[in-house]
């Protein structure tokens, strides 16, 4: 096990780079650049001093060793939309505000889907089973920006029982994390349904029936454990999406997080906020990936991680 985290370790350090250097060239590929977009064109001597400020008027593969050298040692540039702050210093004070957003965000829709999934299962073809697929389609189908409106205008608007947006107090969680939960809730249910029935239907658990075992055994023992498995392959993923915010639940409440920059970054060019945000979001998926793999080892026996891979 150890042997197999580390070769994944040594892998994710690789991917990262190659991340970071498409990342790099594709911003760079790009006609225009941070100081001379639409009307905040400036000046020439103006500009090029800017550039030069910088380091962007050095060739790109001189750049490039130059961030990524600096970036190894914890430092990630500067904001060209907040040049007093620094990259690290700007996600440190965003983030920790779009994760409490993100984890009762995580904890509704794992929660509440696998509990919603599994009662349709149990219940396939009933009123239940019928009413739980049809809210799962519309919680994949609605925007969640829809959603967040229509809860501003109802529960802040109308009945005046929310603030409207910001940011400080426990009233500000409700409507994001609802707004925000709802989509993948429903993914998770309709998830949980399909592999709890397609795994019902499996031999073993009709030759477990025909041993005389209780359903509550069966349930525990054979149909979860044996579900689960792509259940987390396909669910998991969904956790870096949820923790690095969304940019249309944090422009509606006005939630001062790391959402509206992974946005406003690329409108305005800023390559140090890119760069970082992109390498942020390659690290997550890959720690994601990396525990989901250990995870099949916990729920199927049989697999067990030989030589830096699963077999």
């Amino acid at each position: 096990m150890g042997r197999y985290i580390l070769g994944r370790l040594l892998s994710l350090i690789f991917v990262l780079f190659a991340v970071s250097l498409i990342a790099f060239l594709l911003m760079h590929a790009v006609p225009g650049g941070p100081f001379d977009i639409g009307e905040r064109r400036l000046p020439e001597a103006t500009r090029q001093a800017q550039l030069a400020k910088y380091g962007l008027d050095k060739p790109i593969y001189e750049q490039y060793v130059r961030y990524m050298w600096h970036a190894i040692q914890g430092d990630f540039g500067v904001p060209f939309q907040r040049p007093t702050e620094t990259v690290t210093g700007l996600i440190a004070s965003r983030w920790p505000v779009t994760i409490a957003i993100g984890i009762p965000t995580i904890l509704i829709a794992y929660i509440g889907g696998t509990v919603l999934g599994t009662i349709a299962a149990t219940r396939q073809n009933s009123w239940i089973d019928y009413l739980v697929t049809t809210l799962g389609t519309l919680g994949l189908t609605v925007p969640s920006w829809v959603v967040g409106t229509w809860l501003v205008l109802i529960l802040s608007v109308r009945w005046d029982l929310l603030p409207t947006g910001g940011w400080g107090s426990w009233k500000h969680y409700i409507m994001p994390v609802i707004a925000y939960s709802l989509a993948p809730m429903a993914l998770v249910a309709r998830y949980t349904r399909l592999t709890l029935i397609e795994t019902m239907r499996s031999d073993y658990v009709r030759t477990a029936r025909a041993k005389g075992l209780g359903e509550r055994r069966i349930m525990l023992g054979h149909i979860f454990r044996n579900a689960a498995i792509p259940w987390v392959t396909v669910l998991l993923p969904e956790i870096p999406n949820i923790l690095t915010g969304s940019i249309f639940i944090e422009a509606i409440f006005n939630i001062p997080g790391l959402g509206s920059y992974f946005v406003t970054s690329t409108i305005s060019r800023d390559y140090p906020m890119i760069l970082a945000l992109t390498l942020l979001i390659a690290t997550l998926w890959g720690v994601t990936y990396l525990i989901t793999d250990i995870l099949y080892t916990v729920l199927d026996p049989r697999v067990r991680l030989v030589g830096g891979r699963a077999g």
